[in-house]
């Protein structure tokens, strides 16, 4: 087997010997073993410490993969799990000193990589770059929203469908009588930056990214997001890409866990209120080659450089079979609905939050330039998101796609007859799994995707998600047409 050193795209070379060491001097008295299903749920199971030892970072440990979601069948359920030294933290939240492990998962015949592990996939996608030539880095710096609720209530059953979420500083209470009732309740797409008490969540984000930093990861920014009923976001400084998609899920954890600490609860569904503004997840990304940031160019517009502009094209070109993995579910498209302030609009701009690319022009600076992909949400699986736009990018640059001239204008003050003109990303879930069969050449290329994976992405979709949706009667369907 492969050493930690060895694996495409290990972030750092830290030895198992390192993090045993790390592990005794911090008290660690269990071991947490992690790893991500093909759809981006993080499984773990756990060991003593003193089970921990160097075969677990060289040969691994065995678990059962018919029981995770795209992975074995029944007859051929064994894998195996070795652990990455590289990941090992202590968890900040654990009551009994816990360190976390995120493992590689393998096949027990072939003793290789198991190509549904999403990991292996981002770590492919990032050896592949440097293969290419044409890059040696590649950087994501995703903006997660998330909304904080303080109760969620849902069912589904033969005769009947609902769901109900509160929070108690939803604009839709400020006439409930609470004993008394204090008010500061941000208004429907009122909740960008006022401050507390409107923003009811600052010490509570303030708590997450300082456990965050103890969890070893650099945090930029927090704030309060648009929508009402505790929209928020916190933002990660930018990581290599499995690096990232690592951090992404431990970010998750650590925000729900934490809420739940509060006696609150987190959702990263990027449309769970009606009337308000979804969760996104903007993924500012660039390419660098030998510490220089290749996107960079003083005379180019908006400072990029003609490579930047390619790896545009290519992501607006396999826009929609890419938004299978960036905005991979049936609630995704709740929130990409033209006319809404989403970013629907296949297009390029600087500061323009309505195209699907976005040049941020804050600073002039060589190594801040990036463009910003922003229809993703944070239900993707972050390793399987960031390696797709990768590769969309990289093909854009290979083939010199061109992604046309920027739309520096207001998209929704267009005229009918140019507005028609601008492409948009598909407007459901089985759209882009059908762009995606038609259109997936480009994840192939170097074997970073394979056609297996994809295939089981597909077929699994439709049956559980498309097909389930499709198949239920929708609550205001009875408000439509029961009386009719």
């Amino acid at each position: 087997m492969a050493m930690v050193g060895d694996r495409p795209g290990a972030e750092v070379a830290v030895s198992p010997a390192k993090a045993i060491e790390m592990a005794k001097a911090k008290g660690v008295q269990i071991v947490d073993l992690r790893f991500s299903d093909l759809f981006g749920m993080w499984q773990h199971f756990s060991i003593p410490m003193t089970e921990l030892s160097a075969e677990l970072f060289e040969e691994g440990i065995g678990f059962d993969g018919s029981s995770i979601r795209g992975f074995q069948t029944i007859h051929e359920s064994d894998m195996i799990l070795v652990a990455d030294a590289a990941s090992a933290t202590v968890d900040p939240l654990s009551r009994i000193p816990t360190m976390l492990l995120v493992c590689d998962v393998y096949d027990p015949i072939t003793r290789g990589r198991y190509t549904r592990d999403p990991r292996f996939v981002a770590q492919k996608a990032e050896e592949y770059v440097k293969k290419s030539g044409i890059a040696t880095t590649t950087y994501f710096g995703p903006e997660a929203e998330f909304f904080v609720f303080d109760d969620i209530r849902y069912d589904q059953n033969a005769n009947c469908a609902y769901y109900y979420v509160d929070s108690s500083e939803a604009a839709w209470n400020s006439g409930r009588d609470e004993r008394p009732n204090l008010g500061y309740k941000p208004r429907h797409k009122e909740g960008y930056f006022p401050v507390p008490p409107s923003d009811s969540l600052q010490e509570f984000r303030s708590e997450v990214v300082l456990k965050m930093q103890e969890a070893g990861i650099d945090v930029e920014v927090h704030h309060h997001e648009v929508a009402t009923a505790g929209q928020c976001e916190i933002d990660m400084r930018f990581k290599t890409l499995t690096k990232m998609g690592d951090q992404m899920q431990l970010y998750k954890y650590l925000i729900k866990m934490l809420a739940r600490a509060h006696f609150k609860t987190v959702t990263f569904m990027p449309k769970p209120l009606f009337g308000d503004n979804g969760s996104g997840m903007h993924c500012h990304q660039s390419l660098w080659k030998d510490g220089t940031n290749i996107f960079y160019d003083a005379k180019g517009y908006a400072n990029l450089s003609q490579t930047a502009k390619y790896y545009i094209g290519g992501l607006l070109k396999h826009s929609p079979a890419m938004l299978a993995f960036c905005a991979p579910t049936t609630n995704s498209y709740r929130r990409l609905v033209p006319g809404f302030e989403a970013p629907v609009n296949l297009c390029y701009s600087k500061r323009n939050r309505s195209a699907a690319v976005r040049i941020p022009v804050y600073s002039n600076n060589p190594k801040a330039v990036r463009l910003e992909y922003r229809p993703p949400d944070p239900l993707a699986n972050p390793y399987l998101a960031f390696a797709a736009m990768t590769m969309a990018g990289l093909d854009g640059i290979k083939h010199k796609i061109d992604p046309g001239d920027p739309m520096d204008v207001d998209l929704y003050d267009l005229e009918p007859e140019e507005a028609g003109k601008v492409k948009q990303v598909p407007g459901s879930l089985d759209e882009v799994l059908r762009a995606l069969e038609s259109d997936h050449k480009f994840l192939l290329e170097g074997d970073v995707f394979t056609k297996d994976l994809i295939e089981t992405w597909i077929t699994t979709k439709r049956a559980k998600e498309v097909d389930y949706i499709r198949l239920r009667p929708h609550p205001s369907e009875f408000y439509l047409y029961y009386d009719a």
